[in-house]
């Protein structure tokens, strides 16, 4: 369970790179970049609490690993979050956007998340899990109550700290394979690790995706081709090699050095393989080029079959079955998302930013304006 927990973690650097490169569709590099993000999370937290498991002797109580799961999740995003908010409302009330103060405040705006994964780390929980939610509310909140000049300097500093810290993590990674011990007698369980992770993924991205389509209208869904894409994705790399590292540490008798020689095959085998035949499998898919092709043909098929759509729709309201009820349920699920951003717009927004009027109207102008904060990967590493 332990080694389930840390290969769930995918690290699809190089695809996004290549996604970048080739102009895909700028909802694709959301799915993918989404989903590795939130699956570091979890993936660390499952691990402590697996590791938790063998440890303590409460372990073997169902109940009570859930319970430490959510309280290790739960609780690092819950510091992350507030530390966040914290930055946004000193940004907005400490005025350092004067001319002699722009150094400072762009120390400390670097200074917060570190400051939050030192608390995480100090009470218990995940660092990670912490500053990476530490990351999304400063971008949201804290970064618009900056200085021009304070927004320009952080941007690029984060945009340089990822680049290095993505250089250093792969060759950190190279040297630790070539000095750490490894165990290679156990063959027959790295091939198997790799067969299982390729079907379990897939059962994992195409039900997921069958689900979110039922709740979507038409010309929202995610296409086949994008789920295939975000299937062939899944390449294992820094986080599930760190916690690999980690449990060589966490295990006796050999069993972590089976559990980091398996991951490090797995890692070196999707990076060369999957990373060097993206290129190939986005052509293959046709995912490549003009990013709206997709939303035009969805509303495009769903205007020429209008007759089609009110027709479902009548037997959708008349009929009682428990497909519908459960459609009825997944859209509503959806609709709060939108509660949600009429929250952040009415009430979130003017408490912890200064830029009110600019925020509204940057929410208000077009449906589709949030999506260019993902049109390079220089805006997303600031999250982290």
């Amino acid at each position: 369970m332990m080694f389930g927990a840390l290969v769930s973690a995918t690290d699809p650097v190089t695809v996004l790179s290549i996604f970048q490169e080739l102009g895909t569709d700028t909802n694709l590099y959301a799915l993918v970049f989404g989903e590795s993000v939130l699956n570091d999370a979890v993936a660390i937290s499952l691990y402590r609490s697996m590791a938790s498991m063998r440890t303590h002797h409460s372990g073997k109580n169902f109940f009570l690993v859930i319970l430490r799961f959510l309280e290790n999740f739960v609780g690092s995003m819950s510091s992350g979050i507030g530390v966040g908010l914290i930055s946004a409302l000193l940004f907005k009330y400490a005025a350092l956007g004067v001319e002699n103060l722009h150094n400072l405040e762009s120390c400390l705006f670097v200074l917060f998340p570190y400051f939050s994964y030192m608390l995480a780390e100090g009470i218990g929980l995940s660092g990670i899990i912490s500053i990476l939610f530490t990351g999304i509310v400063m971008k949201r909140y804290t970064f618009s109550n900056l200085s021009d000049d304070s927004q320009r300097f952080t941007a690029r500093f984060f945009h340089l700290l990822s680049s290095l810290a993505e250089a250093f993590v792969f060759i950190y990674m190279g040297f630790d394979i070539a000095i750490e011990r490894q165990s290679w007698s156990h063959i027959g369980f790295i091939f198997f690790s790799i067969i299982f992770i390729l079907v379990a993924r897939a059962a994992n991205v195409f039900s997921c995706a069958y689900i979110l389509n039922l709740a979507r209208p038409p010309h929202c869904q995610i296409p086949r081709q994008y789920q295939q894409a975000l299937w062939y994705s899944g390449l294992r790399g820094a986080m599930a090699f760190a916690l690999a590292l980690q449990s060589v540490h966490d295990l006796p008798d050999g069993h972590g050095e089976t559990i980091f020689t398996a991951t490090t095959s797995i890692v070196v085998l999707t990076v060369l393989l999957i990373g060097g035949s993206t290129g190939t499998m986005l052509e293959a898919l046709q995912v490549v080029g003009d990013s709206n092709r997709y939303c035009q043909l969805y509303e495009l098929q769903e205007s020429s079959n209008g007759n089609d759509t009110g027709y479902t729709g009548q037997n959708y309201d008349e009929g009682a079955s428990t497909s519908s009820k459960f459609r009825s349920k997944l859209r509503d699920l959806r609709r709060s998302t939108s509660s949600f951003a009429l929250l952040d717009r009415n009430y979130l927004t003017p408490i912890f930013t200064s830029q009110n009027g600019d925020c509204n109207d940057n929410t208000t102008e077009s449906p589709n304006e949030e999506l260019t904060i993902f049109r390079g990967p220089g805006d997303l590493e600031v999250h982290d």
